[in-house]
């Protein structure tokens, strides 16, 4: 298995029980909608989707992060690449 997979088979779990949460909240702002309820209330909805969502994306940049460096320092390689990947990767969230 590669160094990547081992990490991230560590946080499975947590990042299932984090994406059925936001399977749940997606289905609820459906309901909102389809129910005419307030676009105040909606948006509320909206944003705490976004920030689930953006939860799961650091999760994934610090496993990546995590096995990156862990690669570089084995291979006794300069850790900045590593650092620079998982920079750009935090940029697109």
């Amino acid at each position: 298995m590669s160094q990547d997979l081992s990490e991230l088979e560590s946080i499975i779990p947590e990042l299932m029980r984090r994406l059925k949460r936001i399977e749940g909240q997606a289905r609820g702002i459906q309901g909102m909608l389809e129910a005419g309820r307030d676009c105040e209330e909606i948006m509320t909805q909206v944003v705490a989707l976004k920030a689930a969502v953006q939860q799961v994306g650091v999760a994934m940049v610090g496993c990546l992060l995590e096995s990156s460096l862990r690669s570089s320092l084995e291979k006794g390689t300069d850790t900045s690449e590593a650092v620079t990947k998982a920079k750009k990767m935090l940029n697109k969230l």
